[in-house]
């Protein structure tokens, strides 16, 4: 995918009336989860079986939110979609396949690499490396392709009002353990203002212990600044 001037400034017009994005925070939370891994997979230290083990967990886990994300969209989106626009999610739900194979791949990838011995291991990790940084660029244009052609159906028969009850059901049918892993990428991803909304929100409709668990799992992946700003939002102890 290419961009140019004229198409970024078409972007931003495009977003002047924003609408609701369901696809906007779990992306934010997925585009930030794969850009630390990769990077972390990219620099470990293969001689140091905790560095190593470490790194390959992570992986691990970021593949698992991958099959997850796949799922929700399958399950609560493409429905949505095809049931006003036919054939409007077939493109994207080809590419899940895909993806779903790359992500096996992947898994099986990583097993070998804390399998292999010591002296392969660079050699495996560059190799696993390179095929996570093509995954993670494919869902990178994937998700743009969502943001833009996926989001013009559902805007197009859908009320902002159904699309947050979409989410809702979505959102519910996340196991809470799966749920604290989402937010702990997907509030550091935020901007200050998007961050206040959804915790607002989340202190005003969960039971307290939801909303402690999620203050619990963001703050230490945000700085004194975001903090604080979060804090006067929300009017919390600092």
């Amino acid at each position: 995918m290419q961009l140019n001037p004229e198409e970024i400034t078409a972007l931003a017009q495009a977003e002047a009336t924003p609408r609701m994005d369901i696809y906007a925070f779990i992306h934010k939370a997925l585009r930030a989860f794969m850009s630390d891994t990769l990077t972390g997979l990219g620099r470990a230290d293969v001689s140091d079986d905790a560095d190593l083990n470490q790194a390959c967990a992570r992986v691990q886990q970021l593949l698992d939110f991958c099959r997850s994300h796949l799922r929700h969209e399958n399950e609560f989106l493409h429905p949505a979609m095809e049931r006003h626009a036919p054939g409007s999610a077939t493109a994207v739900a080809h590419e899940h396949a895909g993806h779903e194979q790359a992500i096996a791949a992947l898994a099986a990838g990583t097993a070998q690499l804390m399998a292999c011995p010591r002296e392969r291991r660079a050699q495996v990790a560059h190799a696993l490396y390179k095929h996570l940084a093509l995954f993670v660029a494919h869902n990178f244009e994937h998700m743009h392709q969502e943001e833009t052609a996926h989001n013009a159906v559902l805007w197009a028969h859908y009320s902002d009002a159904q699309l947050a009850a979409i989410e809702s059901a979505l959102v519910a049918s996340i196991p809470t353990e799966d749920m604290l892993v989402v937010l702990r990428w997907m509030l550091p991803g935020m901007t200050p203002a998007e961050r206040a909304l959804m915790l607002g929100d989340m202190r005003r409709n969960a039971p307290p212990p939801a909303f402690d668990a999620a203050l619990a799992v963001a703050r230490p992946h945000l700085s004194q600044v975001e903090w604080g700003k979060l804090a006067r939002a929300l009017d919390l102890a600092q």
